[in-house]
């Protein structure tokens, strides 16, 4: 959902209310943990105490808790002001806030078979209930009043933007419709709820399902002890002992496609992945066409052209065409360092006598023949310096340096896997700033990818000052009885991203809760995650984390060197897979003929449209887009980690040419950036930082697409037209 006053990225405040109270009368001997402030340590959900017969009731007593504040609000006899308007709706629903953010959150780090029946009615209730609200006529009158007199009062610059992104979101939710056709949008959004909760199980159920099971040694060929063992591991748990079973999750599926000598494996695991949830019991094609159709009905009552316009008219790039255009200046490149790639990878091969043509799952393991050929780097050799807990005290470490915060364990606190370490978060003078978790490793219930999340928020508009609990979520290879977890360079970088948007969360000032961390726009979410990226390989930072897992010994300067000379190796794949997906979503959003809907059909004309070279495949197929079609967050917005990497990689070079851990330039980050979250416009918020707009030939240096020097003041960001 995107109502303001709905995000349960926010802090939570107690209002006692008939519901809460009848709910807490009719609990005898458990009571029930959402329905009264938690009695932990900073806020932290009581994970031991919480039940799964908890969530439906306090789902409810949260929606008629909210139902009275919201009516006390409408018959308030006083004019609208923002605090007893706004604000007022912001504080609206602290039970309700509780349970969803940790059901929202357990349901996709813990999704248990009890959870996802629980989600069957959770999801309709929920999205009934936030229809309700943001089509509430008088409530919306109060705001509309706020919006039109917002001329004549002094409002900060985070006041008058709250107003106008509140009057925004009840806009876009329906405020503006009649009667029949708000009935018309409630039915729409309570279909995409449950095709959304389809699409998820489905995903999840498909990628349970699969396995790649040898039982030929000889077919491991390649392959890194610790994948083979992990494969061992995983056969064991599924009763083959004595076989090695891989499946889809990247720390088991990227290693195959990499190393092994087998090509037929390779082939078998790449069209398991590229097929994944497309056929059978869990095919994701009937319900994609299904969201399509609903996501056209609901732009077209909006009065947009498409849905595309609609998700994309009210954040940075304002429009399809600007996003798409800055796209388009990235493909370009892109494709054609493919080529070279690709010429590289094939030559290899013919030297080695073999007599076939590059294939897409032969692209991973020439990628990595063609490294260590090219620069003598072997990613197994460097992953002995890259253990889990290395580099989680690498992240901190950097936190420490940039802006003065440390992080103790608190082996106390409450968790909801064992798995999970808590962390309190304070700044350089003993101050608690937040609490963070750390769940890294794959299980069956966990969702793919990687990602942060809060089960608090922050803010200090309300009665007192609240701080968050945030807390990241990966899906790293589990270490074993004679294997350690080692990240891949990937991996690295992706606990440095995560690790980046949650000090977003953690380090967030913003006053309004519904700006405060990563409440910001959504193309702009992506620049506090993706500039820490930059820090995790640089020759500085790698000295102090990258240990050898064995030795202890720091990653010697010659290795360091290899993976500077080698970092921009194969970006033409890495960019083209991602910007081609990218731009497949903004087609999705573009399409207005849903009568007849080929997935597969439609994903191979854009492709050939936009001339993608056969060996790329999108990063993310339609039955397995998760971004796109798990929920509406990154519908038509999967081309922010783009646009954002504009930002970060123009921004790290103020990094570069300053010191990579300079005060100054850290404390500018810090203050404009990570607490600022959504309290002023977002490209005023970078160049206060940066002291200009941004360039894209930033990301192209930075992707070793262009040797171009930077032209400091040059904006070719598209403008919004």
């Amino acid at each position: 959902m995107n109502h303001h006053f709905l995000k349960f990225a926010a802090a939570a405040l107690i209002i006692t209310g008939s519901a809460a109270t009848q709910s807490c009368k009719m609990e005898k001997e458990h009571q029930n943990p959402f329905i009264s402030e938690y009695d932990t340590p900073y806020g932290i959900p009581p994970f031991d105490k919480i039940t799964y017969d908890d969530y439906i009731p306090a789902l409810k007593a949260g929606i008629e808790q909210q139902k009275e504040a919201v009516e006390a609000i409408v018959n308030n006899p006083a004019a609208p002001t923002l605090e007893n308007t706004i604000v007022a709706l912001d504080h609206s629903g602290p039970i309700l806030e509780r349970v969803c953010n940790v059901f929202f959150n357990l349901d996709e780090s813990n999704s248990t078979p009890e959870m996802t029946k629980i989600g069957e009615e959770f999801y309709p209730l929920y999205s009934a209930h936030t229809d309700e609200i943001s089509m509430n006529p008088k409530l919306f009158e109060r705001v509309k009043a706020l919006y039109d007199n917002r001329d004549q009062m002094d409002y900060t610059t985070a006041q008058r933007l709250m107003i106008e992104k509140s009057y925004e979101s009840f806009v876009r939710n329906g405020a503006l419709l009649d009667d029949a056709k708000k009935e018309e949008l409630k039915n729409i959004n309570g279909k995409l709820a449950d095709l959304y909760q389809k699409f998820n199980k489905n995903l999840l159920s498909a990628t349970n399902a699969f396995e790649l099971v040898v039982d030929d040694e000889s077919q491991l060929s390649g392959l890194p002890a610790t994948s083979i063992a992990v494969a061992a591991e995983e056969a064991k748990t599924r009763g083959k002992e004595g076989k090695w079973v891989f499946t889809l999750h990247a720390p088991s599926r990227l290693p195959l496609l990499q190393y092994a000598d087998n090509r037929d494996l390779r082939e078998k695991m790449y069209k398991g992945y590229t097929t994944l949830a497309s056929s059978g019991e869990y095919n994701n094609y009937p319900v994609i066409a299904d969201i399509l159709k609903a996501r056209v009905e609901k732009a077209k009552l909006l009065g947009f052209d498409n849905y595309a316009s609609y998700m994309t008219a009210n954040v940075m790039a304002k429009n399809v065409d600007n996003a798409e255009e800055l796209l388009m200046q990235i493909w370009k490149p892109a494709i054609a360092r493919v080529s070279e790639e690709v010429a590289e990878m094939q030559a290899l091969s013919n030297k080695e006598g073999n007599n076939f043509t590059i294939e897409p799952w032969d692209y991973y393991y020439y990628a990595e023949k063609v490294r260590k050929d090219k620069y003598n780097l072997d990613e197994d050799e460097v992953r002995q310096y890259f253990h889990v807990d290395s580099v989680r005290n690498g992240v901190f470490e950097m936190a420490r340096r940039l802006y003065g915060v440390t992080f103790t364990e608190m082996p106390d606190a409450p968790k909801y896997d064992p798995e999970v370490t808590v962390y309190d978060v304070k700044d350089e003078a003993g101050n608690h700033v937040a609490v963070f978790m750390t769940d890294y490793f794959t299980r069956a219930s966990k969702r793919q990818g990687a990602w942060m999340s809060e089960f608090k928020g922050s803010g200090s508009d309300y009665e007192k000052v609240e701080r968050p609990v945030i807390f990241n979520v990966c899906n790293f290879t589990h270490p074993t009885a004679d294997s350690p977890s080692l990240l891949t360079l990937d991996e690295v970088e992706t606990m440095f991203h995560e690790f980046g948007h949650g000090l977003h969360g953690m380090l967030s000032r913003a006053k309004y809760k519904s700006q405060a961390g990563t409440n910001v726009d959504r193309d702009f979410v992506e620049l506090p995650s993706q500039i820490h990226e930059h820090w995790a390989m640089e020759p500085e930072m790698l000295k102090m984390f990258a240990h050898h897992y064995k030795t202890g010994e720091a990653m010697p300067d010659s290795l360091i060197e290899k993976l500077q000379a080698a970092s921009t190796h194969n970006q033409g794949f890495t960019t083209t897979e991602l910007v081609g997906a990218a731009l497949l979503d903004l087609q999705w959003g573009q399409l207005t003929d849903t009568t007849s809907i080929d997935v597969e059909g439609f994903e191979k004309a854009v492709a050939a449209k936009l001339n993608m070279p056969k060996e790329v495949q999108y990063r993310y197929s339609s039955p397995y887009f998760k971004h796109i079609f798990g929920s509406d967050g990154y519908a038509s917005g999967y081309y922010t980690y783009l646009w954002a990497e504009v930002l970060d990689a123009d921004g790290f070079e103020l990094f570069k040419e300053k010191g990579i851990f300079d005060p100054a330039t850290a404390k500018s980050f810090k203050e404009n950036v990570l607490e600022a979250g959504g309290s002023d416009d977002p490209m005023e918020l970078y160049v206060k930082f940066r002291g200009r707009k941004p360039t894209p030939e930033a990301l192209l240096r930075n992707r070793g697409l262009i040797n171009q020097p930077a032209k400091p003041g040059k904006l070719n960001i598209p403008e919004s037209k």
